[in-house]
């Protein structure tokens, strides 16, 4: 079988290339390019780290050691027309966008393989290395995606957007190790990058320089009006958000609300930050058809944490309500909330307000 792979300067698509070469298939490494000489897309050059040129050529090298073929595929208008702009769409509306959850089912595994076929790469399959596991359930003759067997390193957080038609056509050969045996097979291997650290962060400068805005200044205020300080523009904090206030206190505080109208940033102790459920938009379902009662089901309203019990009420094809069965601490509007029945992804979609 002929596969693309999404290559990138990092261990695991080295290692997912390297395992499916060992396999027997006909590899074809590719690698996104997401930026362009003319682009200011600050955000698509922390993708790459500090140094983009390093990153390609460690992908150039990672291909060469596997013996396929290495090609750059420029998404770049794609990836600033859809995942930045609507990124700076949301931090300018005062919301926490996600970007990696913008860009995977529309970016990498939309336009990307598209633009690989219209290059005239000819593949069967496309295979990136992230941690999740995709199957084809016979009972229920659906593709369906699960959590990676390493918990901690799980990504369908971020990937719950797939539609059947991407899933069919996926794979991923991590989903089934853990990282420290991908690291141990790359070392075993000798594939350049085993000990190349991995990134860490998105994005690790200042907001008003991403998103290319002023910095408009405001009141910090308790949740009853009280002016306790000044903020630095509302895109610069995000809900539950405790560092960087510089407000002096009898305990530390978080912060709980925007008041766009006003320009104030709403700020509270810790017993304020909880909240009971909240409502969800844009709600992708792995299996296209919604339930048509409420369910169980365990929630994740963030990438790292384990997924908890709470019980979702359908309200239509698009927009859920899910109430938590323990409260939950810093629901941010802009994030996503993924659905899973233990460790199969039942869907998820866009946090738009919490209760």
């Amino acid at each position: 079988m002929r596969v693309l792979v999404g290559i990138s300067g990092g261990v695991d698509s080295a290692v997912a290339a390297y395992i499916l070469k060992a396999q027997g298939h006909d590899i074809i490494g590719a690698m996104m390019k997401i930026y362009s000489g003319a682009t200011k897309n600050p955000l698509a050059r922390s993708c790459y780290g500090s140094d983009k040129t390093k990153e390609i050529n460690d992908a150039m090298a990672n291909c060469e050691f596997v013996g396929c073929d290495f090609h750059l595929v420029d998404v770049s208008s794609e990836f600033d027309d859809f995942v930045f702009s609507k990124f700076k769409q949301e931090y300018l509306n005062a919301r926490t966008p996600n970007p990696c959850v913008m860009c995977n089912p529309v970016i990498k595994f939309g336009v990307f393989p598209k633009k690989a076929r219209l290059l005239g790469l000819e593949f069967d399959k496309f295979a990136t290395g992230h941690y999740v596991r995709c199957e084809f359930d016979e009972n229920i003759q659906k593709y369906v995606l699960k959590r990676a067997v390493d918990t901690k390193k799980d990504q369908s957080y971020f990937l719950y957007g797939l539609s059947q038609e991407v899933l069919k056509n996926v794979i991923f050969p991590l989903g089934s190790i853990t990282k420290e045996q991908t690291r141990e097979y790359a070392i075993k291997n000798n594939i350049p990058v085993a000990k190349k650290q991995d990134s860490q962060d998105f994005y690790s400068g200042s907001y008003s320089d991403l998103l290319e805005c002023e910095e408009n200044s405001g009141d910090i205020v308790d949740t009853f009006g009280n002016i306790l300080g000044q903020h630095r523009g509302l895109h610069n904090y995000t809900i539950g958000q405790r560092k960087g206030l510089l407000i002096a206190y009898s305990e530390p505080l978080y912060v709980v609300g925007f008041d766009t109208v006003n320009n104030r940033l709403i700020v509270s102790t810790k017993e304020n930050t909880y909240s009971k459920g909240l409502f969800a938009s844009n709600i992708n379902w792995i299996f296209e058809d919604r339930p048509n009662k409420p369910f169980d089901a365990q929630i994740k309203i963030r990438s790292a944490q384990q997924p908890f019990d709470s019980v979702v009420y359908p309200i239509d094809s698009n927009n859920v309500r899910i109430e938590f069965l323990t409260p939950q601490s810093s629901v941010a509007p802009g994030q996503a909330v993924v659905m899973y029945n233990d460790d199969f992804v039942l869907g998820g979609g866009t946090i738009e307000t919490s209760f």
